[in-house]
């Protein structure tokens, strides 16, 4: 069987191998396979899981340029897991199925925000992309480090696994996320004592911490002295 327009396969649940013009591709969750327009494609189920995929085909309507061929190349991408790419493609399949021209300029905004996503996720996934990863993850920390933060949302976040977001943090921090968060929060406490006469309480939330006897101790921990007598020592300084 063959198309006669390319397309991208998303696997959903299960693996199956497929072939384009007999090259081989697993697919699986996390895994991406791009088939050019009319490609002989050969497929199997792999295993007992039932299969099942997302495929989405697509027309140029422009000439492609003489060094961009994308609508006659099958390739892979490894684009890990992305619930932000599910949800696109979700909306995209609504859209799909909707009549008028509104509902087919959606589904051409969807489309291309489905290949921008599916991209940066692959991009993520690549040690190429590990320090435009890390600098998009501490970026998000430094806007919302005040709100509560877990390492598996900020994986989420980034559409890559736990793992590869330790990886990456130690690779260019010298530490996990984990404590890249509490030194940042730290560090910003540190910063507003200071000049701050709010409680402490409040103090404490604002900067991400519920519990203000723990971020004693953190901060005493990481500065040598409390945050009262720091705020105290600072006041007496500048008097």
């Amino acid at each position: 069987m063959s198309s006669p327009f390319p397309g991208f396969i998303f696997p959903i649940n299960g693996k199956a191998e497929f072939l384009f013009n007999g090259t081989p591709y697993l697919l699986k969750t996390g895994t991406i396979v791009h088939g050019g327009a009319n490609m002989r494609l050969d497929k199997r189920v792999v295993g007992k899981s039932k299969w099942e995929y997302i495929l989405v085909l697509y027309k140029i309507v422009a000439p492609e340029p003489d060094d961009m061929t994308l609508s006659q190349e099958h390739f892979e991408l490894q684009v890990g897991e992305s619930s932000r790419l599910m949800e696109l493609l979700r909306h995209l399949y609504q859209a799909s199925s909707q009549p008028g021209g509104i509902a087919s300029f959606r589904v051409e905004t969807l489309f291309r925000n489905v290949l921008d996503e599916m991209f940066i996720c692959a991009r993520n996934q690549t040690n190429g992309g590990a320090q435009d990863l890390f600098e998009q993850a501490v970026g998000y920390i430094h806007e919302h480090y005040m709100e509560p933060l877990t390492l598996t949302m900020l994986a989420e976040q980034n559409n890559v696994s736990y793992n590869r977001l330790v990886y990456v943090f130690r690779k260019y921090s010298g530490m996990g996320p984990g404590d890249y968060i509490l030194q940042y929060r730290l560090n910003r406490a540190k910063e507003i004592l200071p000049s701050s006469k709010a409680p402490l309480r409040e103090l404490v939330q604002s900067v991400g911490f519920s519990d203000p006897f723990h971020f004693s101790k953190l901060f005493k921990k990481h500065f040598g002295v409390s945050p009262s007598e720091y705020r105290e020592k600072f006041l007496n300084n500048t008097c």
